[in-house]
């Protein structure tokens, strides 16, 4: 009699294939929510970096009356990494106290995280110099380097992200997820999954 006991506490096969299924379907119905939520936190990250790295070189300006722009670098926006395929360590290097040219009283004026063993490190320096975005692009930065205090839009104007020219001494972006400027390269803001420092 004990041993019939027993026997009738156990779970059957079925009920077991019934609970797994049950964790499948609830882990299918959250993964997406915690995929989104994911991509959220990366685009405020992203956000944060930009609006430090707009400060850096803000506050680069108000120390030595110029920009930390190679000699000779002239024009409305100097640009270094994003969309442009250059380094942006020509602007960071200055920034970061690795430039005694540029930045002869050794300010640190920004100070990432720093990756030195991978070449596009996520939310980091890498061993190129470059800062990467929590997706593994560099950073894209424009810089008024003829002082009008305007430099252009890297998006088309009628899509979201602001006039032709944005009315600031420097701005930077994000290309995202996508890796590409805009909606897969179209310079198209609205609806891309880029990040801007100037909104």
């Amino acid at each position: 009699m004990e041993m019939k006991k027993n026997l009738n506490a156990a779970f059957t096969l079925i009920e077991l294939l019934v609970v797994i299924a049950i964790i499948i379907v609830l882990f299918g119905l959250t993964f997406p929510v915690v995929q989104g939520a994911l991509e959220r936190a990366k685009k405020v990250q992203a956000k944060n970096d930009l609006i430090q790295i707009v400060t850096a070189v803000n506050a680069f300006y108000t120390e030595y009356g110029r920009y930390p722009v190679p000699s000779g670098a002239s024009g409305d926006g100097y640009q270094s990494g994003g969309t442009t395929g250059t380094t942006g360590k020509d602007v960071l290097n200055p920034l970061r106290n690795l430039d005694p040219i540029l930045n002869p009283r050794q300010i640190v004026f920004l100070s990432p995280p720093e990756d030195a063993t991978q070449t596009s490190p996520k939310g980091r320096i890498g061993s190129d110099g470059q800062f990467h975005d929590p997706w593994g692009n560099a950073y894209g930065i424009s810089i008024d380097a003829d002082y009008d205090n305007q430099v252009p839009n890297p998006y088309d104007p009628s899509t979201g992200a602001g006039p032709d020219k944005i009315r600031q001494g420097v701005i930077g972006w994000s290309v995202g997820k996508d890796a590409k400027l805009g909606n897969n390269g179209d310079n198209r803001f609205s609806n891309s999954d880029d990040v801007i420092s100037w909104q």
